[in-house]
């Protein structure tokens, strides 16, 4: 699997707006809502927007008042183990925490 990854530096709105100019002439792109900031990259094949899983817990710790546990608890049920058609997002550990 190729995963374009758009850059690591750049701010996580940058991030979307560049997905949605390169790629999104051609098809629709489905993307998370609220987790913008955890943007990480596109895979062009599978035409999937990345997401961090490290970067996710921590929106929702900051935004919904959740301690780690309870943000990945929420993720996993919620988030990360929801198949929502062809283009489902992909969640990838980035290693961040480690």
């Amino acid at each position: 699997m190729r995963v374009c990854v758009i850059s690591m530096t750049m701010e996580s709105n940058k991030i979307k707006d560049a997905i949605i100019e390169h790629y999104a002439d051609t098809d629709d792109i489905l993307f998370a809502d609220g987790f913008d900031d955890a943007i990480i990259g596109f895979e062009p094949n599978l035409w999937k927007v990345v997401y961090s899983r490290q970067k996710c817990i921590e929106v929702l710790s900051k935004e919904d008042d959740m301690n780690e546990e309870e943000a990945l608890e929420y993720l996993e049920y919620n988030t990360f183990n929801t198949y929502v058609g062809d283009k489902t997002p992909v969640w990838v550990e980035d290693f961040g925490w480690y």
